[in-house]
C-alpha cells in the first residue's frame, strides 16, 4: 500500500493520459470520466478507512489520504483520480479553526464577523509549512499510482473559500458572507485577494508535489447573481489561473491542464469559458448544446450528469449517458457528474456510470 517517498522526481510512466489529451483538446478513442467525490462515503472501504480518525486528521495524513484515493480506482476503471482532501485546509493555513461536526458538517469555531477580524489572519502564509501535508499526499499518491491515471489536485475559489469563513458553515443563504459585499466591498476584496493569493500557491506547489491537471471549485457561485459574479469572483478566478501559469513557468514546471468549476454559473459561461481555464466544468442544469454554444470551441467541457441519475436502475444510466455523450460529443469532453456524488449511492451504479460513458463513446467514435 502507500509507502512515503521523499523525492517527488522519477514518477512512474503514465499509462493511461486519456483526460489529460480531452483536458488539452487533443483526440481521445474513447471520452475520458471520473467523478467529483469519487473517494467518498458511498464505499464502504471508505466508511471503514475513515472510522476511527477525525476528517481533518485525516486528511492531514499523507498515507490515509493516498489510501481513500485510490480506493475507488481499485473499484472502476476510472481515467483520473483525484485527491483526497477538502477545500477548508486553506482557511486553516490562514489561522481559522475548523472542526467536522457530526451531522452537521465542517464548522468554524470563530468565523469572521466585523471586518477587523482579518487582521487576525495570516497576511503571509508559507504554503509549504502550513499545506506541506497536502504535498506529500500528493507525491506518495503520484506513486503509488504506478501511472495508472493522472492525479488532479485542486483547491477552493476564493469567494467560496470567503463565504465560509464567515457564515461558519454551510448556509441555504449565504446572507452573511453576502451582507460583507454589500457593506464592506474594500474588506471584502482584502480577504478575496488575501486568498487568491494562498490559492495561487497552494496549486502551484500541488503541481511541484506531482499533481498532474487541476480543479478550482467555485462551489458557492450561485449565490451570486451576474453582477455580484463579475465583481467579487470572476477577478480571482481569472488571477488565479494567470498567476498559475506564470509561476509554474518561472519555476520551470509542467503546464498542467486546469479545470473551473463554477456551480449554477451558467450566467457566466461565456466568462468562465475566457477566464483562462483549459477545462468548463458544469453542473447538471444545463443542456449540453447550450453550454457548447456559450463556451465555443477552444475549451473541453466537463460534466454534467445530475448525481441523483445514478439512483436509476442501470439501463436507465446507460440511456442518460448516451444521451448526455450525444449532447456534448465525445471529443473535447471530460465525462462527470454536475456535482459530488452522495454517500448513499450504489457503488455498482457508479461503475454501471463509468462503464456506459467508456461503451457508447467508443461506440460513437467508431460510427
Amino acid at each position: 500500500i502507500c509507502s512515503f517517498v521523499r523525492s517527488p522526481k522519477g514518477f512512474p510512466k503514465l499509462k493511461n493520459d486519456t483526460f489529460l489529451r480531452a483536458a488539452r483538446g487533443e483526440e481521445t478513442e474513447h471520452t475520458p470520466v471520473w467523478c467529483m467525490r469519487q473517494a467518498g462515503r458511498y464505499l464502504p472501504e471508505f466508511r471503514e478507512t475513515r472510522a476511527a480518525q477525525d476528517f481533518f486528521a485525516t486528511c492531514r495524513s499523507p498515507k490515509l489520504c493516498c489510501e481513500l484515493t485510490l480506493q475507488p480506482l481499485r473499484r472502476f476503471p476510472l481515467d483520473a483520480a483525484i485527491i483526497f482532501s477538502d477545500i477548508l485546509v486553506v482557511p486553516q493555513a490562514l489561522g481559522m479553526e475548523v472542526v467536522m461536526v457530526p451531522g452537521k458538517g465542517p464548522t468554524f469555531t470563530e468565523p469572521l464577523k466585523e471586518v477587523e477580524d482579518l487582521l487576525k489572519l495570516r497576511q503571509k502564509v508559507d504554503v509549504t509549512a502550513e499545506l506541506g501535508y497536502v504535498f506529500q499526499a500528493i507525491t506518495l499518491t503520484r506513486h503509488s499510482l504506478e501511472g495508472r491515471v493522472p492525479l488532479i489536485g485542486f483547491s477552493g475559489a476564493p469567494w467560496t473559500l470567503m463565504s465560509y469563513m464567515i457564515e461558519g458553515g454551510g448556509s441555504t443563504t449565504m446572507a452573511k458572507a453576502k451582507s460583507w459585499l454589500y457593506r464592506h466591498p474594500e474588506a471584502s476584496h482584502q480577504l478575496l485577494r488575501l486568498l487568491a493569493n494562498v490559492v495561487t500557491d497552494y496549486l502551484v506547489g500541488q503541481v511541484a508535489a506531482g499533481a498532474q491537471a487541476l480543479q478550482l471549485f467555485e462551489s458557492h457561485a450561485g449565490h451570486l447573481g451576474p453582477e455580484q459574479f463579475q465583481d467579487f469572483a470572476l477577478p480571482y478566478i481569472q488571477d488565479i489561473a494567470q498567476a498559475v501559469k506564470n509561476k509554474l513557468k518561472e519555476e520551470a514546471l509542467p503546464l498542467v491542464p486546469m479545470i473551473i468549476f463554477a456551480k449554477d454559473a451558467h450566467y457566466a459561461l461565456r466568462d468562465l469559458a475566457n477566464a483562462g481555464y483549459e477545462v468548463v466544468g458544469l453542473d447538471w442544469t444545463i443542456r449540453p448544446q447550450e453550454a457548447r454554444a456559450q463556451t465555443g470551441k477552444d475549451v473541453t467541457l466537463q460534466g454534467n450528469l445530475d448525481p441523483c441519475a445514478l439512483y436509476a436502475p442501470k439501463e436507465k444510466i446507460g440511456e442518460l449517458v448516451k444521451k448526455m455523450l450525444e449532447g456534448f460529443g465525445t471529443q473535447r469532453y471530460i465525462a462527470n457528474l454536475g456535482h459530488g456524488l452522495y454517500p448513499d449511492i450504489s457503488p455498482e451504479h457508479v461503475g454501471a456510470f463509468v462503464e456506459a460513458v467508456h461503451a457508447h463513446s467508443r461506440h460513437i467514435n467508431k460510427h
